[in-house]
């Protein structure tokens, strides 16, 4: 086996989707037979509680592993998805940016922590905090290459520009093989012009930057994590179930092409 994949979903924007891109994204490629760890790398926690861990519960976490006061490998949790293991987030997070601040190599402190994981998995997912903060830093040095989910809604691409000069200059500084996996398609309704206007945009400004696969919206989707499931979980016949496995498959093969 070659040595895993690790990607960061962010986006400095709440609400396009990121969260549940990282959890069904994950879950579609345990479904397809690939071992994946998610790290919960947001101090909301919601990728942790969306494959149905008890936040409350959680003694060790990312925040135990910034801090190095333990392993990555003791925080890991099997979950309910076939193939998925867990780094679960806990609120206590939120204190680990200005507990880093005055550290040395602070923007290191995860690559170092994960990087005796990269043989055990396939792909290693980190879900990033809507933010630009300590948090998405350390996860954009730790990763190989960094999904951007795009909602397809009014001001989809601002802050856009923001978090590709963010990249640039992780890629200058702190990692220079960062890679961006490409851009995804969230929150897309056929009905609505304007989602097809956005869609239009994105795809003339950053052509092949952009997955083939668009995440629709849909009911099933934002229904799932209520239930602590991925919609593969929940529902795998949804529409939702059906686009997070394209975009699954659309990324096996992108990886395929590149070893």
């Amino acid at each position: 086996m070659t040595m895993g994949k690790i990607i960061a979903i962010a986006n400095q924007k709440g609400g396009v989707g990121k969260t549940t891109t990282t959890v069904n994204l994950a879950a579609s490629l345990g479904v397809l037979e690939k071992k994946v760890l998610l790290i919960d790398a947001d101090p909301q926690a919601n990728a942790t509680s969306g494959l149905g861990i008890e936040v409350e519960s959680v003694e060790l976490g990312t925040y135990q592993v910034l801090e190095h006061s333990c392993s990555a490998r003791e925080t890991i949790i099997q979950t309910s998805s076939p193939n998925v293991d867990l780094i679960p987030a806990h609120i206590d997070l939120v204190a680990i940016e200005i507990e880093l601040v005055d550290k040395d190599d602070r923007e290191y402190m995860m690559k170092r922590a994960i990087v005796e994981l990269k043989d055990d998995y396939d792909y290693i997912l980190i879900d990033c905090a809507p933010s630009l903060g300590l948090l998405t830093l350390n996860a954009l040095t730790a990763a190989d290459s960094v999904i951007i989910p795009i909602q397809c809604e009014y001001f989809a691409l601002e802050g856009l520009g923001k978090l590709l000069n963010t990249i640039k200059s992780v890629q200058r500084i702190h990692n220079p093989d960062l890679d961006i996996e490409g851009m995804l398609l969230t929150m897309y309704d056929a009905r609505l012009r304007l989602s097809n206007q956005v869609v239009e945009e994105v795809k003339k400004h950053f052509s092949d930057m952009v997955f083939d696969t668009i995440i629709q919206r849909n009911v099933r989707l934002g229904e799932a994590p209520s239930y602590g499931e991925s919609i593969i979980k929940y529902d795998a016949s949804s529409k939702g179930a059906a686009n997070y496995l394209n975009m699954a498959n659309e990324l096996l093969k992108k990886n395929k092409e590149k070893v």
